[in-house]
Formats: structure tokens, C-alpha cells, sequence
């Protein structure tokens, strides 16, 4: 386990376990991402417990296992360690609480629990409701820019992982994310993989002219904008 040290109370290994949160009534399940997440009331704060699932066509062999090559590399722990890092600089992400793997011989098992961003609603969700304007494309378009500007490549930049809560932006799964110093590629994959989730999840009612023009095209000018600065 690995967790922050200046929390008023250290997590246990049974804070990796929906069903003793269960027990006391503590723990909401949701789906969200590959397996779901756990909503947890812990003793420091409203928490949000993920358990590492793959996905691709190698997740009916291997599942939840991971093919072990070291602790600092394991998925929970690089993922709280970026996360650390992110939120030491003051980027808009979840704060990270503690991670674990349990190894078992070639394999691990991976689990992480961040604090929740309390009210927020995904952008898929923002799409669905027919809420998502050219003003809050231009804020995402700002938010990635912010991210970039830092270095930070998302490895899954999507609609479900921008959340807006009371107004504001956020970032959220970093798994196989990484602070790079040089390249543009990386960028234009990232924006290149938002814009097909945008699509995806219905914006626009799917049609690739009119997100050009309603949406994809304030949302770049939001991010050149801060990108410069």
C-alpha cells in the first residue's frame, strides 16, 4: 500500500473491500469506466474506490491481472504518484488517498481510491441532456490546454472523464497517463481521441460537420488561447 501521509487517519487494507464499506453502510456501486467504482464514506471524506479492469480483447483471458514489471510501475501506484504530482501543482484533479496491488506470482491485481469531486456530472452526461454549448467548449478546450501546457499526456482523454462540478472543470483517470517534456504528438492524439468520444456519446447528434462547427471549432480556440499563455 501506499497512501497520503497527512490524512488525520491511515487507511487499511479493508478500505480495498466494497463489502466491509457494505457493512456499514458505507459504499455506493456504480458502473463508471472498465468494472465500475465503488462510492465510499470513509473517515476522511467522501472517497471513490476503482479496482484496475482491463479492457481490448485481452480482457476475457487476463481480466483484472496485470503481468508484474515492479513496484513504482504497478498501475495504482503510477497513477497516484502522477496524481500527486498533479495536485501538488494545482491542476484540476481528483486528490489521490491510497493504492495497493497484491501480487501473485507473475501477476497483480491493482486497486485505487482518490476523493470524490463532489456534484460533478460527466460531459457524456452534459451531451445526453442536450447542455453542451460552444461556451463550455471553448472551457474544455481550455482545460486540456492547461494540461498540455504542463506536460500531461491522458492516455484516455474522453467525455466521461471531464467532469463539471458548481461551475467548475476537472480531469479525472490517469491510468497510463505521464508528464512528457517534448512532442506535439502526443497532443494531437489526445485531441484527436476527445473529439471521436464527442462524437460518440452524441454530440451534435453524431454529425461530424455540424461538432466541427458548433463545437469542436470554439473548443480549439479555447485551447490555443491558453495554450499560449
Amino acid at each position: 500500500m501506499v497512501f497520503d501521509a497527512g490524512l488525520p487517519e491511515a487507511p487499511t487494507r479493508d478500505w480495498f473491500d466494497p463489502a466491509w464499506w457494505a457493512g456499514r453502510a458505507a459504499v455506493n456501486t456504480a458502473g463508471g469506466g472498465r468494472g465500475g467504482v465503488a462510492f465510499l464514506d470513509t473517515p476522511v471524506g467522501p472517497c471513490v474506490l476503482r479496482h484496475y479492469r482491463r479492457g481490448g480483447l485481452v480482457a476475457p483471458l487476463l481480466g483484472d491481472r496485470y503481468v508484474w514489471n515492479g513496484r513504482t510501475r504497478s498501475r495504482g501506484f503510477a497513477e497516484f504518484s502522477l496524481l500527486a504530482e498533479l495536485h501538488r501543482r494545482g491542476l484540476p484533479v481528483p486528490a489521490p488517498i491510497t493504492a495497493r496491488y497484491m501480487r501473485r506470482g507473475l501477476y497483480y491485481t491493482a486497486d485505487l481510491i482518490t476523493r470524490t469531486i463532489e456534484n460533478a456530472r460527466t460531459l457524456t452526461e452534459i451531451i445526453t441532456a442536450r447542455r453542451f454549448d460552444s461556451a463550455l467548449a471553448r472551457e474544455v478546450g481550455a482545460l486540456v490546454a492547461r494540461f498540455h501546457a504542463a506536460g500531461v499526456d491522458h492516455a484516455d482523454l474522453n467525455a466521461h472523464n471531464i467532469l463539471v462540478a458548481d461551475g467548475k472543470l476537472w480531469l479525472i483517470d490517469f491510468d497510463r497517463g505521464e508528464i512528457r517534456s517534448t512532442g506535439t504528438a502526443w497532443k494531437l492524439a489526445n485531441l484527436a481521441r476527445l473529439k471521436r468520444s464527442l462524437l460518440k456519446v452524441g454530440a451534435c447528434d453524431h454529425d461530424e460537420a455540424m461538432l466541427d462547427r458548433e463545437i469542436w471549432t470554439p473548443l480549439m480556440r479555447g485551447y490555443e488561447r491558453n495554450l499560449e499563455v
